[in-house]
């Protein structure tokens, strides 16, 4: 190996510290700007959580973009060639700023919007992105070219300076930055700071340069470095493209279940970027054995929990955080100790940035169009225990064998259950109040136990561990669907599964409409009660009160509803009414109307019903002045709440389509997030009067609506809008004090996550 001395006599060293204050302020820089970006365009596509996905995967590409350009660079042998050329790369791409949203591309489209989106973010920040991403592997390459093995320094620490200046920016957005900068001071601040990071990287290289760094002899040969093979290529995108992959699909699993949101969008990347710092350091903070150690238990766990998705949100979170930040530890460690000679950087960087779009490409284009529901995160989570050490199964011991008997055993046993037992049970008592359905979940919790015991004993055999691990997650899947499954789709927004079950009051078989994790809607089978509003539309419930209340005072409604399902409120349509139903997602208007699976539409509505496609913000705003009787907005209680439908500045819009005696629904039923109080907040900030009800179903009422638990407010623009309600007990005062109201620029939905945390631990404290 030849290298030669960067120190010449007379000429001043560049300072070492300048290196990774540069590096740090390019990667902060960086990863600022992604959940800025993506909150900007959230609201044009309904606050999907493939929002963040495809711009994550956006983001990932463009990284890619960058870590090519860099090592390109390298081909200019001279250091002040090459600082001249990014120098002009940078101020080329300033050209994009201030940062915003451009309008090039056009109006938002629901039918292609993955398209659409890509399109955005190319032309909005994908210049200054990509050349700003080229900084670390450059600048590391300029270090190396400097200084050599004279200091002993590997540019590869450099690193783990890039990435905790992208953790700091990360954690910095919810924390900081979201909560006390409006959406204007955020896109000017990070304007000014790139320009400001020009004149820090021009410093860089002024010093680089005067320290006799930028001739074309002043680094390692890289012809002298060992070779790199296209065996070593593929093991580090396969490497890199596991982790990139479950990122996306744990952060599609925890924003399906809660919400799109910066906060929770920084949760898995932030984790990712902790990965990359710990395997990157010299002495990592967790040692390779105990990353090991706890993978094994935490994956084994998660396959068993993943599809149990009714479990508890404290309990699954953390389970699935944990599971993903040891197995992208374990991948990143892996890939660690497969790098190459610090000459074989800039390549090392590209083929693990290319292993990072593979992974996150995947999910984000692939797995939508192949797969009818999100099986990407399960599969690449089992494919990722291949990664383990195999061990010598040449010859197992006794206890291996039984281990591994057990587990598979355990596993296999859950779809039969499932498949055989399940649909004979019956809710009688058998001892004591213990029912055949008791028993049954029992079988099925021994059976997880079993098989996660199982697979940790197995963790030092990885091909055993993995078998073991793959027919849990089958057989967990298998006994988690109480259901009868019909038909599953897949689009951009989300995933849709019809599904049925018994409910004898309604005369045996019904069929209901899910949406990720949340029921949409349910419509009975037998034409007796085919059009019986049911679940959150009942009679009895908050929402059929209202459209019960406005028939019975007014001849003929016009009605908008925002939000599809099965389109359920139809059966409310007269006549005389007319209904436009406002809704993002194409596919839940194929569905609803199609009589093969729901007929409230087609058969239910004797009045006329139209559909707007595109996001109701945008779309109701472009409905006349003073039209609707009732406009229901029945956003929230889905499975990632499109926030920007609930702030002020929405709802003082929705008011102004509405009659002077009109009213506004606000369905907000939700799992995981407390919404009454900043919807009561926003009402009176948005000059509405507003009543809330808190609705649960006692046992044997309204059974030919089968009603579910309802959370409503109502709003209206004045005293006279509420005078069909205002009298009725059941309508209670609002408290607008008890949070802020939401705005466009600012949210807070981890309160309203604590606050629904704080309900459960104590259903007393509350009259949710």
């Amino acid at each position: 190996m030849t290298t030669l001395t960067t120190d010449a006599p007379g000429l001043p060293r560049a300072p070492g510290a300048l290196f990774p204050i540069t590096v740090f302020a390019s990667a902060a820089l960086v990863f600022l700007v992604e959940p800025m970006v993506a909150k900007l365009v959230l609201p044009r596509l309904g606050g999907s959580p493939s929002v963040w996905n495809t711009s994550l995967a956006f983001f990932q590409t463009a990284l890619l973009a960058g870590y090519g350009y860099a090592h390109a660079l390298q081909r200019l042998r001279s250091i002040r060639t090459q600082a001249a050329v990014h120098g002009a790369a940078l101020l080329l791409a300033a050209i994009a700023l201030p940062l915003r949203i451009n309008e090039l591309i056009g109006a938002p489209s629901s039918n292609h919007p993955a398209l659409w989106l890509l399109g955005v973010l190319a032309v909005s920040i994908g210049a200054p992105f990509a050349v700003l991403s080229a900084t670390a592997p450059l600048v590391q390459a300029w270090h190396a070219r400097t200084f050599g093995d004279a200091q002993g320094d590997e540019p590869y620490v450099l690193y783990a300076a890039s990435n905790l200046g992208s953790l700091l920016a990360l954690l910095a957005y919810p924390l900081i930055v979201e909560p006390t900068l409006t959406l204007h001071a955020q896109r000017y601040g990070w304007s000014g700071g790139y320009l400001a990071f020009v004149l820090l990287i021009a410093g860089l290289a002024v010093a680089v340069i005067r320290s006799g760094g930028a001739g074309e002899a002043t680094h390692r040969i890289a012809a002298d470095a060992p070779p790199i093979t296209w065996r070593d290529r593929l093991v580090w995108v396969g490497l890199a493209a596991i982790p990139s992959s479950l990122m996306l699909g744990v952060t599609t699993y925890i924003t399906t279940d809660v919400a799109s949101a910066p906060f929770l969008w920084v949760l898995p990347l932030a984790l990712y970027l902790v990965t990359f710092i710990i395997a990157f350091q010299a002495k990592p903070a967790i040692p390779r054995d105990v990353t090991l150690l706890l993978q094994a238990a935490l994956v084994a766990v998660c396959a068993a929990l993943l599809p149990f998705e009714a479990s508890p949100f404290v309990l699954l979170l953390p389970v699935n955080l944990g599971a993903f930040f040891f197995t992208a530890l374990m991948c990143h460690q892996a890939l660690v100790r497969r790098r190459p000679d610090p000459a074989r950087l800039t390549e090392f960087y590209f083929w693990m940035s290319l292993g990072g779009v593979i992974g996150g490409g995947f999910n984000a284009f692939v797995a939508p169009v192949i797969f009818d529901n999100v099986w990407e995160y399960p599969l690449v989570l089992v494919l990722a225990c291949l990664v383990r050490p195999q061990g010598d199964d040449r010859r197992l011991e006794p206890i291996t064998w039984a281990m591994l008997v057990l587990g598979v055993g355990a596993g296999v046993a859950m779809p039969v259950l499932n498949t055989f037992v399940a649909p004979h049970l019956y809710a009688k008592p058998l001892v004591g109040g213990f029912t055949q359905v008791d028993a049954f979940d029992l079988g099925v919790k021994v059976c997880l136990a079993i098989g996660v015991i199982a697979a940790y004993m197995l963790r030092r055999h990885g091909l055993l561990y993995f078998a073991v691990i793959a027919v849990l997650s089958i057989g967990a899947a298998a006994a988690a669907d109480r259901t009868t499954p019909i038909q599953t789709w897949r689009s951009f927004f989300g995933v849709l599964r019809e599904s049925g079950t018994q409910v004898p009051a309604l005369g045996g078989p019904v069929r209901m409409l899910s949406h990720g994790t949340t029921l949409h809607g349910a419509e009975a089978v037998n034409p007796t009660w085919r059009c019986n509003p049911l679940v959150y539309y009942a009679n009895s419930t908050p929402i059929g009160q209202v459209f019960l209340g406005e028939a019975r005072a007014k001849p003929a409604l016009r009605i908008g509803a925002v939000g599809l399902g099965t389109g359920t409120v139809s059966a409310y349509v007269r006549r005389s009414d007319h209904l436009t139903f406002f809704e993002i997602d194409p596919l839940v208007i194929r569905v609803s109307t199609d009589p093969r699976h729901f007929a409230y539409t087609t058969r239910c509505a004797k009045g006329g019903i139209d559909y707007v496609l595109g996001d109701a913000r945008l779309t109701v705003a472009q409905q006349p002045r003073d039209v609707f009787d009732i406009l229901l907005l029945d956003a929230f209680s889905s499975d990632s709440v499109p926030t920007h439908l609930l702030t002020v500045q929405a709802v003082r819009g929705y008011l102004t389509h509405l009659k002077p005696d009109g009213v506004l629904i606000l369905h907000l039923s939700n799992r995981n997030l407390d919404l009454d109080g900043p919807a009561e907040a926003v009402a009176q900030a948005a000059g509405g009067v507003a009543l809330v009800q808190h609705f649960r179903p006692k046992p044997g009422q309204d059974l030919a609506g089968w009603p579910s638990p309802e959370d409503a407010v109502i709003v209206a623009r004045s005293p006279a809008g509420l005078a069909n309600f205002i009298h009725d007990p059941r309508w209670q005062p609002t408290d607008p004090t008890r949070v802020r109201p939401w705005t466009d620029d600012y949210t807070n939905l981890f309160g309203a996550l604590y606050r629904r945390l704080l309900q459960k631990m104590n259903p007393l404290s509350t009259d949710n």
